[in-house]
C-alpha cells in the first residue's frame, strides 16, 4: 500500500500562509497589497482589517486536510514559539449541515490529525507534540467554554447568525435551505451561537471558514460577526489571530477573484495531475443524435438526453461493479414537478433503477415528495444520511435526481455520469465548476485517471463548455450503445472470452513459508562499542548557538527547520533520544523493543557516538544531536547493525498455500501501453516498460510457450529478500511462464541494473530450490532477462531464450 502524501497543492497552500505570517510578516491588507503586481488591487477592494487570507482550490482537491494542517500549525505555534499571535481557540465555520457533519467525522476525536501524518512523534525536535495537543470539540448548540485554549468551535454558518435572518428548519416550507444552506443576507440582532459570549471567556481565536465564497460580502451577518469578534478582541489588547477561506470558487458575481486570495489551485491542474476526475463529453457525432422532442410531458421532451446519460451509467456500472464499486447517475432538472417526472420515468423504464432512484428537492406549494406523511425532520435527516451514504455498497440507490445541483458538502465519489436538463443563468450565481464539482472526486487512490461523464442539452452543455475559459480541456468521445465505456483501465480474468481455454492458460504458483524473518529478542545483545562506525567530532557551540536546535534532511542536507529555545524550555533529552528509537522502529519496521532500543541508544550517545564522552543534561550535547553528521550517524548506525543481528534466514521453507491465477481479483491500473493477448487468463497484459510489452509480444509468439502472465500486485505472489540496505523487502518477479504441465518458468526483465538486482535474483534461483526441493510434481525454473542482451539477440523461441540468458544462474 502506497504510503499517504499530501497533494502538492495542499503542502502550497500551507507553505503559503506560513510564509506570509512567519517569513513576510503579513498583519493587514497593505503588507498584502505590497504582493500585487497589477496595480489595480486598492485597500477598499477589502473589507476586513484583520489577517485573512483565501486558499482557493479546486472541488475533490483535500480543503478539509489544508484546514487540519493550518489549525495544527496555529495551535503549536502559539505553544513552541515565543511571542507567537497565533491561536490555540479555533472556530470552523461550514456553510450548511451537510459540511458540518462531514467535517465533524473528520475532526471528531481529533481523528484527521492522527489519521494523517499532521503530528510529528514526541520527541521530534524536542518537543511532545502529541501529548501537547490537547483540543476539545464543541458542535453547534454544544458550544461550552470550560478552557482558555485548546477549542475547536465547530458551527454552521446558519447558526452565527439570526434576528429577522431566521435560521432553516425541517418546518420551512421550502426545506432546501435547510438541507443544502443558503447564501445568507440581511442584518441580525440575535444569534444561536452566541460569538460574543464565546470571546468574552477567551483571548485567542483563529477562524478557519469551509466554502468560504457564501460569506464574502461585508453587509452579511457573518462577516458583522467576525468584525465584531476582531474588535472585541482588540478591546482586550488582542486581534483575531487569522482567518483562512478555502473555496474552489472565491469570486464575486461579476467574475472577479477575492483580493485575498493567496493561493490558488485551478480545476485545470487539478484534472491534468489527475487528482479529480477528467470530465469528458459526447462528441459532435453524438450529440447530433439527440434532440429535443416537441412534447409538453417533460421526459418526452428530453427523452435523447436522459436515454443517452443511463446507457453510459450503465457501461460505467458494469466496469466499476467489478472491482466492488458502485457507479451512480446524476440528473438536474429544472423544477420540483420535472424532477419527480425523471425519477418516475428512470424507474419506471429501466429495469435496474426500479427503488434505486433518490429524490432530493423541495415543493414551494408545501408538498414533498421524500415523505408522504409531511417533513418530518427525522425524515429530512434520514435522506440527508441516504444521500451521502449512497456510495456504499449496502445502499440500494444508484441514481441521484435533483432540482438543484448538490452543493457544497455532497462530497461522494462515485458519481461517474451527470445528466444536465436545465440551464443557469447570471442570476443562479452558480458557477460551472459547482456543477460538475459534484462528479470530480475521485473514486480510486493513487494516480489512476478517472472519468465523469456530462451529458445533458445544449444550453446545458454550453454552460459546462464555459469552462474551458479557465483554461480546462473538456474530452470528447463517442457516446451511446455500442462504445466503449471511459473509464480506468480494468485488468480482469477473460471469462467471457469463449476462444480461451481458461483452465489449460491458468497457472498455479506454491506460497513458501517466509525464510527471512527477524528475531526480535536479539535487539539486547547489540554490542554498542563494536558498531564500526566513524565517530562524530563533538563541537562546542556558544550559548545562543546551544538554543537553537537546527535539524536537516538526513538525505539531502538541508535545514529543516529550526526552533529557538526560551530560557526555560530547554529540550529535554530523553525526547530526543526517543526521537531517535521511534525513527529507527519505524524505518526497520520494528514492532517491538522500544525499552531496550532507548538504553542502547543513550548509552552510545553518551561514550560512542562523539569524539569523546558527553553529558546528555547538557545543552550543547542536545545542539550537536541536532547536527545532520550526527544524526545520519546515529541513524544509519542502528539501522545496519540491528539489520545484521536481527535479520535471520530459516534455511527452510514448506508449501502453506496455492495462488491460481483464475482466482486473481480484477483491478484497477493506470491507461498505458497493453497488449490483448490469446496465451493468458488476463484480458490484458499491462507493459510497465516498453521491455514488458515486448517480452510478452514475444512469449505470444513462442511456440513452446503454453500461457504466461505479468505477475501484477493483485497475484500476491511475492518473495521476500534481504535488500542492499539489510532491510526484509519484497520482491515481485516480473513474468510467469507455463511451458507444459510440468514446467513453470519465472522471468525477471531488467532494462538497468541496480544493487538490488543481483540480491532479488539471488533469492528467485533459492526460490526455485526450495520449492522443487519440497515437491516434485511440478518443476520450476528462472531467467533473467536484460534489455540489451534481449534487443540484440532476439530469440527464436522460449527454449532459445532459457539456453542462451545464463546471467546468475552459473554463478
Amino acid at each position: 500500500m502506497a504510503e499517504f502524501q499530501y497533494f502538492f497543492a495542499q503542502r502550497e497552500a500551507l507553505e503559503t500562509i506560513i510564509y506570509l505570517y512567519d517569513v513576510v510578516g503579513v498583519k493587514d491588507k497593505f503588507d498584502l497589497m505590497r504582493f500585487d503586481s497589477s496595480g489595480a488591487v486598492s485597500a477598499g477592494m477589502f473589507d476586513e482589517t484583520w489577517r485573512r487570507f483565501v486558499l482557493k482550490m479546486a472541488t475533490g482537491t483535500g480543503k478539509t486536510k489544508v484546514m487540519s494542517l493550518a489549525l495544527a500549525w496555529s495551535f503549536f505555534h502559539k505553544l513552541y514559539e515565543p511571542e507567537s499571535r497565533l491561536s490555540r481557540n479555533f472556530l470552523v465555520i461550514a456553510p450548511n449541515i451537510i459540511v458540518l457533519d462531514r467535517i465533524y467525522h473528520d475532526f471528531q476525536g481529533l481523528r484527521i490529525f492522527f489519521d494523517d501524518p499532521v503530528l510529528p512523534d514526541n520527541g521530534f525536535d524536542g518537543q511532545n507534540w502529541r501529548d501537547d495537543f490537547q483540543l476539545t470539540l464543541h458542535k453547534q448548540d454544544e458550544v461550552r467554554v470550560t478552557q482558555p485554549t485548546g477549542n475547536i468551535f465547530l458551527t454552521n454558518i446558519h447558526r452565527v447568525y439570526s434576528g429577522d435572518d431566521i435560521p432553516p428548519s425541517p418546518d420551512d416550507e421550502n426545506t432546501m435551505d435547510y438541507f443544502f444552506g443558503k447564501r445568507p443576507t440581511g442584518a441580525t440582532t440575535d444569534s444561536s451561537v452566541d460569538l460574543g459570549m464565546i470571546v468574552r471567556d477567551i483571548d485567542e481565536l483563529m477562524v478557519l471558514n469551509d466554502e468560504a465564497h457564501h460569506i464574502h460580502d461585508s453587509k452579511l451577518a457573518w462577516f458583522k460577526s467576525i468584525e465584531d469578534i476582531h474588535n472585541r478582541l482588540l478591546q482586550k489588547g488582542g486581534a483575531l489571530a487569522l482567518q483562512v477561506d478555502v473555496t474552489a470558487t472565491p469570486k464575486h458575481n461579476n467574475g472577479a477573484i477575492f483580493v485575498q486570495t493567496v493561493s490558488d489551485y485551478p480545476l485545470v491542474e487539478a484534472i491534468s495531475q489527475n487528482v479529480v476526475k477528467h470530465p469528458v463529453l459526447p462528441d459532435a457525432a453524438s450529440r447530433a443524435k439527440l434532440s429535443e422532442r416537441q412534447s409538453a410531458k417533460y421526459t418526452e421532451k428530453y427523452a435523447d438526453y436522459i436515454d443517452l446519460g443511463v446507457i453510459e451509467w450503465r457501461k460505467a456500472y458494469a466496469e466499476h461493479e467489478k472491482l466492488g464499486k458502485k457507479a451512480i447517475l446524476f440528473v438536474m432538472t429544472d423544477d420540483t414537478k420535472n424532477c419527480d417526472d425523471v425519477a418516475e420515468y428512470l424507474e419506471g423504464g429501466y429495469p435496474d433503477l426500479k427503488d434505486a432512484v433518490l429524490v432530493i428537492h423541495t415543493k414551494n406549494n408545501g408538498e414533498i415528495s421524500e415523505a408522504q406523511t409531511g417533513k418530518a425532520k427525522e425524515e429530512l435527516d434520514k435522506l440527508r444520511e441516504q444521500s451521502n451514504r449512497i456510495d456504499e455498497p449496502d445502499s440500494p440507490y444508484k441514481a441521484i435526481v435533483s432540482v438543484l445541483m448538490l452543493k457544497e458538502g455532497w462530497d461522494v465519489r462515485n458519481v461517474t455520469t451527470i445528466v444536465g436538463l436545465r440551464a443557469y443563468s447570471a442570476k443562479s450565481n452558480i458557477l460551472p465548476e459547482q456543477t460538475l464539482g459534484r462528479g470530480l472526486r475521485k473514486m480510486y487512490p493513487g494516480g489512476l485517471e478517472e472519468y465523469v461523464s456530462v451529458v445533458g442539452t445544449d444550453a446545458f452543455m454550453d454552460f459546462v463548455e464555459s469552462i474551458q475559459a479557465e483554461g480546462v480541456e473538456l474530452e470528447r468521445t463517442a457516446m451511446g450503445e455500442g462504445t466503449k465505456p471511459k473509464t480506468p483501465l480494468v485488468v480482469e480474468i477473460d471469462s467471457e472470452n469463449d476462444k480461451k481455454d481458461l483452465d489449460a492458460l491458468d497457472i498455479e504458483i506454491p506460497v513458501l513459508t517466509p525464510r527471512i524473518y527477524r528475531e526480535y529478542k536479539n535487539l539486547a545483545d547489540l554490542d554498542i562499542s563494536a558498531m564500526g562506525h566513524e565517530r562524530v567530532p563533538y563541537r562546542q557551540f556558544s550559548e545562543e548557538e546551544q538554543r537553537e536546535i537546527v535539524f536537516k534532511d538526513i538525505t539531502t542536507g538541508e535545514v529543516t527547520h529550526t526552533t529557538i529555545l526560551d530560557t526555560a524550555g530547554a529540550a529535554d533529552y530523553r525526547s530526543v533520544l526517543g526521537y531517535f528509537a521511534q525513527t529507527v522502529m519505524k524505518e526497520l519496521r520494528l514492532v517491538s523493543g522500544y525499552d531496550v532500543l532507548f538504553g542502547k541508544i543513550k548509552t552510545f550517545v553518551q561514550s560512542e557516538l562523539f569524539d569523546q564522552a558527553v553529558d546528555l543534561e547538557h545543552p550543547n550535547t542536545l545542539r550537536n544531536l541536532s547536527e545532520l553528521a550526527a544524526t545520519k550517524t546515529l541513524i544509519e548506525t542502528f539501522k545496519k547493525t540491528i539489520n545484521a543481528l536481527t535479520v535471520r534466514d530459516k534455511g527452510d521453507a514448506e508449501i502453506r498455500d496455492t495462488i491460481k491465477l483464475r482466482q486473481t481479483r480484477p483491478f484497477v491500473v493506470k491507461d498505458q501501453g497493453y497488449l490483448i493477448p490469446k496465451k493468458s487468463v488476463f484480458n490484458r497484459v499491462i507493459g510497465d516498460s516498453h521491455l514488458e510489452l515486448q517480452f510478452a509480444s514475444f512469449l505470444e509468439n513462442c511456440p513452446d510457450v503454453v500461457s504466461y502472465a505479468k505477475n501484477y500486485l493483485a497475484v500476491h505472489f511475492k518473495l521476500d529478500y534481504v535488500n542492499a540496505d539489510g532491510n526484509i523487502s519484497n520482491y515481485y518477479p516480473d513474468f510467469l511462464v507455463k511451458l507444459d504441465d510440468k514446467n513453470i518458468v519465472i522471468v525477471e526483465t531488467k532494462g538497468q541494473e541496480d544493487l538490488d538486482v543481483p540480491l532479488k535474483t539471488a533469492r528467485l534461483r533459492q526460490w526455485c530450490e526450495d520449492i522443487n526441493r519440497v515437491q516434485s510434481d511440478v518443476n520450476y525454473d528462472f531467467v533473467f532477462v536484460d534489455e540489451e542482451g534481449f534487443t540484440s539477440y532476439s530469440p527464436k523461441s522460449f527454449a532459445d531464450l532459457v539456453a542462451n540468458f545464463r546471467q546468475y544462474k552459473d554463478e
